[in-house]
This record gives C-alpha cells, sequence and structure tokens, in this order.
C-alpha cells in the first residue's frame, strides 16, 4: 500500500515540477536547472517504486525505505506548494523579477 501512495505521489511531484508555474519560478529565481535535475531524481524513484512494490512484502528495509520515501515526496509536494503560493503572492502584487 505505500508503495501504491509514494508511486502516485511521485507522479504528483512530477507533473507539479512540470508546471508552467514551477518553470516560471525557476527562472525567476534562477533555479531552473536545480528544478530540472529534480525533476529526473523523482522520475527515477518513480520507476525504482514499482520495482519496490515486488519486494514489499518480503523485506523490511524496502517497507521502511518505502515510508521515509513516502514522506520525502510528501514533503517535495508541500514545498512545491509554497512555491505556488509564492509566485500567485508575488503576482498578485506585482513583483517584477
Amino acid at each position: 500500500m505505500a508503495e501504491a501512495i509514494a508511486f502516485d505521489l511521485a507522479g504528483e511531484v512530477i507533473h507539479k515540477l512540470s508546471s508552467l508555474v514551477v518553470e516560471q519560478i525557476g527562472l525567476w529565481w534562477n533555479l531552473k536547472d536545480e528544478l530540472d535535475h529534480l525533476k529526473s531524481i523523482v522520475s527515477v524513484v518513480k520507476a525504482v517504486l514499482l520495482d519496490a512494490e515486488d519486494k514489499s512484502g518480503t523485506s523490511h528495509g524496502v517497507k521502511d525505505w518505502l515510508e521515509k520515501m513516502k514522506d520525502a515526496l510528501y514533503d517535495a509536494d508541500d514545498l512545491l506548494d509554497d512555491f505556488f503560493t509564492e509566485a500567485r503572492r508575488q503576482n498578485l502584487m506585482g513583483a517584477k523579477f
């Protein structure tokens, strides 16, 4: 179950990292390369989660890793939400970068 949640979270993070808002933020704050790298890493993690699904029933180490990965993906998702909020706030205030 944790692997399905983590897999879905990874997909959501990739979707957010691919959005125009994040690309704009990356350009504004000179973070484009870092955000592209993060998207690449999360894509690899998503692929590994598929393999972990097969082993999670028999390996306590894999179950522990999946829980930690799920927590990290929640944190990444929260951070991207904060980016979106800040971009909207800056946009409403008419800030120029």
